[in-house]
């Protein structure tokens, strides 16, 4: 065979007319298409000799040569060595970065050692606060964190660390206009905000790989002094009935009067301890402007309270201009090299570095505590360059934290600047090669893209890539270090004042056996720098797309004895380990094993078997302290609704009594229900999980009929008739009971206990199968009367078992589906558009209490205000929504459809309209036909600039009306929920604002998608304006000058990618729109036999 010659353009599709199964031909041959669209290459490669009778394989310019280059030398293991391959849908492929998690996985190298572990914000949190009020935002506030040393972590703009957070890396920036030397971000307090905490700076997470081999970061930083005191006093001006004042409010950024700063990182192909940077800086501006960017290395002080011996203090030290050394006993030798950075301009001289160095120690002069303990203080680098102080820094150039000053001078407008350095285990001879430096960048940005097109391969819109691969680079930025001991934390260090007594009983004086000391997955590296257990059970799906082991790992850990309570309890999050969340652990293991399973074909039942046994005690534990009168009817408090209610639910009720609580007892039939599913899972293996799958079966029953049946001794169901709904009710004891008719997502969430049991998983097991006919037979009173389908059969001859029957389903339907109710144009309402004009109001001992449709920022200040569920639409609980209308069309199939919206008059079965509501989720980040993303909130710079509207931001919930993000503003943690939608329905969304056809279905990405031209290749000179011409960083093509930001995933390089993959995907999904329009992966969501 003759190597194959570089084709002028197009594609190379290898064909190989083979047998499936019978490995690798003798003889392959190439077929080179010119025309752009991939969808009309697939289309033509099937016509050759018929699906059945082809390999087909579409490969990238490289991949071609270097499959030539094996076949020549005979070497073609990579290519057919299955074993070795990792799997999806059957079928086995590897990258780069995959190749990475299995060196990981397997201990062979440690590439997850370094990332983004870095914290957004330490200060203002509750292990910061020694306070005897508990008054956390008080206590550290932002004015400290430049001068004051951090006992539990750290934080930094765009930084990285180990994961342990002993080392850290970050970047610092000076406009010559800042009273301050910007090295984190800025933001509210709970106190200063109208509507609690809120960061206020602009900032994108853009990239990033599982490893964090690749990862970019984009921080828009104003070139006009920061309006930190304007930003408090407005806000502080504004009642909780008016929106927040943003900084894009103040209209710095007007003129486009900004850096746009990303930072990039990629690590080196052997070295995994090995990071190359690269922060490349644009002047937005019109005019010339000038720019200090000063890269940080520094230790996380570790010595200063007395828990470690003096002579394990880590050090610091200058070698040449351009190399700081460090030593840390525990990481070894670590070294920062910085290179000399190209001028300004063309003809502009090179800016060299000004290496700085002091400790990472308090300054108590600076914040009024008397003298200082160490000469060289945490504030040196901003007094030095700020203020103009020679004597601060080290000249010794020695210490615990070192800088990198570049100083750039008249940076013209449109113009770029650059700096490069190594963070690494080694020292590179001589000075950086700009080029092999560069290259290396740019080798991790294409394995990047290769490998979120594996991930993702199916046909859909450049605009949903681009919002999946910021959604899941968002998540894997919000990993955060977490640190807390308890013990210390409670009692004080040994060379620091001791706390005030008060202290211990103001929160978690339960908790005293937490040891915690990992990496986490946090909702917001900001606002929520801390874990929140029911956000990390929903992270963990999307997560487990690209990081399976990453996600049952997050999992694992809270139910680890050093997390979960000896009770059982699993901590909430550190405002109150205590309070209660939403029992959604066992549904996230379970959902977590099945995407591993499906999309790498591993199974890894010691994680569940694991998960499972310690799920047990929290199960427990849940019976015991929330179903206080042993009558299946559980209580649970605020279950991270905040304030859905009527009352503080985490309160006891001023009326007396007790709540009993709808979505507490519809919880605890959802984790019935997941337990079982696993329990039937782990019984292909043991059959000793028989006998345990039974009592969850036998606990879902009688709660299902506690919830719907009024028993002999006068307890009030639950369900209301005349209305069709779920409603909490206090009860005060026998037949004094009072419903609370609030049409909220607590009535909904019944919905969410729903399995159905295949007939093959039944007859597999029959001691199973024997207790379940024997309870139908002996427990008749209950089986007969609960809703769950027990004897009727339905598609695929499946078992229902739900918490509501057919009439019940439809009347719950008919209110959620209808847009004056629960539906929005961007998914469903947290409380019924009802209320909006007919508010529900309670008087007690002189008190009003209402409840009224807020759909947008809190009006009440339960919880701190910073979050509302009396309107907005929120993806966690929408995602189970959407979940459980699949499982109840894979057992009702087309025999049932309901009118969606109501009063449209299209009847749809619950596949389509499960669709149809991630759609509509969909359609919060997508742009419309104008260009518009309804998240934006018609925010005309977000929406049109070339620099802003391919920028995703990730709300922590969403204005039910408008689509408006709401809350945190990274809360890539269960908002990134959406790039799991995106993957399973993506192909079939329709463009925002347009109606639902089946032809616009498809039509929109088949004639749109793939017609784009590929990415032009791009000079590699080490300036300042050739760098500013790579679309990778961040401008446009170079051949037209444009400088747009771009972020977007490389289409051009998707369209090369492996196309055998892409087939399997392409000829599955489209053969279940073609057979009745609906993608629902029924092997996702039950336990099946094995495939």
């Amino acid at each position: 065979m003759q190597p194959f010659k570089k084709p002028s353009g197009g594609y190379s599709l290898l064909v190989f007319p083979t047998t499936p199964g019978s490995g690798v031909p003798p003889n392959p041959y190439r077929i080179t298409y010119t025309c752009s669209n991939l969808a009309q290459i697939m289309l033509e490669s099937q016509l050759i000799g018929g699906r059945s009778a082809l390999r087909i394989q579409l490969l990238s310019i490289a991949n071609i040569w270097h499959f030539n280059d094996a076949w020549e030398s005979g070497n073609m293991s990579e290519f057919v060595d299955k074993d070795k391959m990792p799997m999806h849908m059957g079928h086995h492929y590897q990258t780069v970065e995959e190749m990475r998690l299995a060196e990981d996985r397997h201990k062979k190298k440690y590439w997850r050692r370094w990332g983004p572990y870095l914290s957004e914000r330490q200060w203002s949190t509750v292990r910061e606060d020694y306070s005897g009020n508990g008054d956390a935002w008080s206590h550290f506030p932002h004015s400290h964190a430049r001068m004051r040393a951090f006992r539990w972590g750290e934080d930094g703009l765009g930084g990285i660390s180990d994961n342990h957070a002993l080392m850290c890396m970050s970047f610092a920036f000076w406009n010559e206009k800042d009273e301050i030397l910007k090295e984190r971000a800025f933001g509210l307090t709970g106190h200063q905000g109208n509507h609690g905490e809120d960061v206020k700076e602009i900032y994108f997470y853009l990239d990033s790989t599982p490893t964090h081999s690749y990862m970019k970061y984009l921080y828009k930083y104003p070139q006009t002094a920061f309006p930190y005191d304007k930003l408090v006093a407005e806000n502080a001006a504004r009642d909780r009935n008016a929106q927040e004042y943003e900084i894009t409010d103040t209209k710095i950024f007007d003129e486009n009067r900004y850096w746009d700063i990303f930072i990039e990182y990629a690590k080196d192909e052997e070295n995994e301890d090995e990071y190359y940077i690269r922060i490349a800086a644009y002047n937005r501006g019109p005019d010339k402007a000038n720019l200090h960017i000063i890269p940080q290395m520094f230790f996380r002080n570790t010595w200063a309270w007395g828990v470690e011996p003096e002579e394990k203090k880590p050090g610091m030290k200058g070698e040449g201009e351009k190399v700081v050394h460090a030593k840390h006993h525990k990481l070894g030798d670590r070294y920062m090299q910085v290179s000399s950075s190209p001028g300004v301009s063309e003809d502009a001289p090179i800016v060299e570095p000004t290496l700085l160095f002091t400790d990472n120690d308090s300054n108590y002069k600076n914040l009024g505590w008397g003298e200082n303990k160490t000469k060289y203080c945490k504030d040196a680098f901003h007094e030095f360059i700020v203020d103009k102080k020679e004597d601060v820094v080290n000249p010794d150039k020695e210490g615990t934290k070192a800088a990198a000053w570049f100083d750039f001078q008249d940076v013209p407008s449109g113009e770029c600047v650059v700096v490069r350095l190594k963070f690494s285990n080694r020292v590179e001879e001589g000075d950086i090669d700009e080029e092999a430096f560069d290259n290396v960048i740019e080798s991790r940005l294409a394995e990047a893209d290769d490998f979120y097109w594996r991930i993702s391969p199916m046909p859909m819109a450049d605009d949903l890539r681009n919002i999946q691969r910021q959604a899941l680079g968002g998540m894997m930025w919000n990993k955060q270090y977490y640190g807390f001991i308890w013990d210390q934390w409670a009692n004080g260090d040994p060379t620091q004042p001791p706390p005030p007594e008060e202290r211990k009983h103001v929160r978690n004086q339960a908790w005293k056996h937490l040891y915690i000391d990992d990496v986490l997955s946090m909702p917001d590296k900001w606002e929520y720098p801390f874990f929140a257990a029911w956000d990390t059970a929903f992270h963990c799906i999307p997560l487990a797309m690209i990081d399976p082991d990453f996600a049952k790992k997050q999992l694992d850990l809270l139910t680890r004895e050093w997390y979960m309570h000896p009770s059982g309890q699993v901590p909430a999050y550190e405002w109150n380990f205590s309070d209660v969340n939403p029992p959604v652990h066992a549904w996230a293991t379970f959902r977590t094993f099945k995407i591993e399973r499906k999309m790498y074909g591993r199974e890894d039942l010691d994680f569940l078997e694991r998960m499972f046994q310690k799920l047990l005690l929290n199960f427990t534990w849940w019976v015991n302290r929330k179903d206080e009168g042993g009558h299946n009817i559980f209580e649970g408090g605020f279950l991270g609704l905040d304030n859905i209610g009527l009352f503080n639910r985490s309160e006891p009720l001023p009326t007396g009594g007790r709540l009993m609580q709808a979505d507490g007892t519809s919880w605890m039939a959802f984790y019935c229900l997941s337990m079982l599913n696993i329990a039937l899972e782990l019984a292909k293996h043991r059959r000793t999980y028989e006998d345990i799958a039974s009592k969850f079966f036998e606990h879902f029953l009688l709660i299902s009929d506690a919830m719907t049946f009024k028993s002999t001794d006068g307890d009030t169901p639950l369900w209301n008739d005349e209305d069709g709904f779920y409603y909490d009710a206090i009860s005060w004891g026998g037949p004094w009971q009072q419903q609370l008719p609030v049409r909220s997502l607590v009535g909904l969430m019944p919905l969410y206990a729903v399995l159905t049991l295949e007939p093959e998983v039944i007859d597999k097991f029959p001691s199973f199968k024997k207790r379940l006919e024997w309870f139908m037979e002996n427990r008749s009173d209950v089986a007969n009367r609960n809703i769950a389908s027990m004897k009727k059969r339905g598609k695929g001859d499946r078992m229902l078992l739900a918490l509501v029957d057919k009439d019940r389903l439809v009347k719950i339907l008919e209110r959620m589906l209808d847009e004056d109710e629960f539906l929005s144009d961007y998914g469903i309402r947290s409380l019924s558009k009802y209320h909006k004009d007919h508010p529900y109001s309670m008087v007690v001992n002189g008190e009003t209490f209402k409840v009224d449709y807020v759909p947008g920022d809190s009006n009440s200040g339960l919880f701190g205000g910073n979050s509302n569920w009396r309107g907005p639409i929120w993806l966690a609980t929408t995602f189970l929504l959407i979940e459980s209308l699949q499982r109840f069309y894979m057992y009702y199939g087309d025999t049932l459809k309901v009118e969606c919206p109501k009063g449209s008059g299209e009847f749809m079965h619950l596949g389509h309209v499960a669709e149809e509501i991630q759609h509509r989720i969909q359609h919060i980040f997508a742009k419309d036909d104008e260009g518009r993303r309804a998240c934006n909130a018609g925010n005309e710079m977000k929406d049109f600039d070339p620099y802003w509207s391919e920028l995703v931001p990730f709300h922590e919930y969403f204005e039910a009306d408008t689509g408006r993000g709401l809350g945190a503003e990274h809360q890539c943690g269960w908002t990134g929920l959406v790039a799991k939608l995106i993957h399973d329905t993506g192909m079939s969304c329709r463009l925002p604002k347009t109606p639902r056809t089946p032809s616009t279905a498809a039509a929109h990405y088949f004639d749109e998608v793939w017609g784009k031209a590929k990415r032009p290749m791009h000079s590699r000179r080490g300036t300042g304006r050739s760098i500013g011409n790579r679309s990778d960083i961040g401008d446009g093509d170079e051949t037209d000058g444009d400088d747009a930001v771009s972020v977007k995933t490389n289409v051009g390089a998707d369209e090369e990618r492996d196309s055998d993959h892409v087939m399997e995907q392409v000829t599955s999904q489209l053969g279940k729109l073609e057979a009745d329009g609906t993608i629902v992966d029924d092997d996702e969501y039950e336990a099946g036999l094995d495939l």
